[in-house]
């Protein structure tokens, strides 16, 4: 199979200014099963391409050998746009400085144009279904005519991954055990990716809010399955946010295992020849994402932490300090944060130093928790 490196302008800003996406096409276009793969969408996650860039080794060597079954569009990096974002040394990948807001919110909303252009259409064949809605997809993003630079980048990375089977969006948190997003329909047909990387927890939610990457892609085909009952409308794409673990948790080690685990993952996924090997043990189960506990600052100050990660601790049980610099007396000047929920410690803060209303830790609890509404995957 031929792998191709494909250049997208994303177009100027401004006079002698352009941005490119990098796109390595392994495979025959249109061959199936097809994956789609990109790296930091957040552009300041790291983690996320130096895994993509052990990837992309490893799958020129399949190319090389043959082994390339299906079709694989892997981008090493999806945000050109978020990358020239620098402040003070540091990287703002996360929103777009144009007022775009959040890089990975507000994706296109493919199902609400097809509910009414494909009931007429839709047959008793399940696998004839599949290829309609995919080539209305395809459509509905083609024709798409975006004027700001970042709108062009949603339409190329959308008319990508929108008709794929496999949706791999590699992202890290902040101080974090490795976890994934799914829908709930997508599990345990996922238990394969999770038990390869060795993820902690799988947070299980149908419509998370906000319109994320992920969801843009699976949740368009529950969606038609509820409006049209009387017509088979499978699920025939595996879509999700992977975060590989935490801001500083940057190494050739950790990357080149992720990358392995990941190729093993599109071995059993038939998009590349080859023995995977035994598939290891699950590292956890699946739970609901309304069940994580997100613990708030209720005021500024420094956090200091009682519980690492990985740590189960109980309802009540003291998770971290927080220190008042600013308090005459020091003993008054220090408060507890306590989890909301039993469970394990998945994520905390880089940054120690935190602000009303920041999110000290995640808590993967089992029981749906009442005050969990609104927007599920924080902003």
């Amino acid at each position: 199979m031929v792998h191709s490196l494909e250049r997208i302008d994303l177009g100027p800003t401004a006079p002698g200014t352009t941005r490119t996406l990098r796109l390595h096409r392994f495979g025959a276009a249109g061959g199936r099963p097809k994956a789609f793969i990109q790296a930091s969408l957040h552009a300041g996650e790291t983690p996320a391409m130096l895994a993509a860039h052990h990837l992309l080794r490893l799958l020129l060597q399949a190319e090389v050998e043959g082994r390339i079954t299906g079709e694989i569009v892997l981008l090493p990096y999806a945000n050109p746009v978020g990358l020239s974002q620098h402040f003070m040394g540091e990287i703002a990948g996360r929103y777009d400085m144009a007022g775009s807001g959040n890089f990975n919110r507000a994706w296109p909303d493919l199902a609400a144009p097809l509910l009414g252009m494909i009931g007429e259409r839709l047959t008793d064949d399940a696998a004839g279904n599949v290829a309609l809605i995919r080539g209305e997809m395809r459509a509905l993003v083609e024709a798409l005519r975006p004027v700001k630079e970042v709108d062009r980048l949603r339409k190329a990375l959308a008319f990508e991954a929108c008709d794929a089977d496999v949706v791999l969006d590699l992202h890290c948190d902040d101080e974090s055990l490795l976890h994934l997003f799914l829908v709930p329909q997508s599990w345990p047909d996922g238990a394969d990716l999770a038990a390869e990387l060795g993820a902690h927890a799988v947070l299980l939610a149908e419509d998370s809010g906000g319109g994320s990457f992920d969801e843009a892609f699976s949740g368009p085909w529950l969606r038609l399955a509820a409006a049209f009952p009387d017509r088979p409308i499978p699920l025939p794409c595996f879509s999700t946010t992977v975060e590989l673990r935490g801001f500083p948790d940057v190494n050739d080690a950790l990357a080149e295992a992720d990358a392995a685990a990941l190729f093993r993952f599109l071995q059993r996924r038939g998009l590349i020849a080859g023995d995977p090997g035994p598939l290891p043990p699950l590292a956890c189960d699946a739970t609901r994402l309304d069940a994580c506990d997100t613990m708030k600052a209720p005021a500024a100050g420094i956090v200091s932490y009682r519980a690492g990660l990985g740590r189960t601790v109980r309802k009540g049980e003291v998770v971290a300090d927080l220190i008042d610099p600013a308090a005459d007396d020091p003993e008054a000047g220090r408060s507890t944060l306590v989890a909301g929920t039993d469970g394990l410690v998945l994520s905390r803060r880089t940054h120690k130093y935190v602000f009303p209303g920041s999110s000290v830790a995640k808590i993967v609890g089992r029981e749906p928790l009442p005050y969990r509404t609104g927007l599920l995957l924080e902003d």
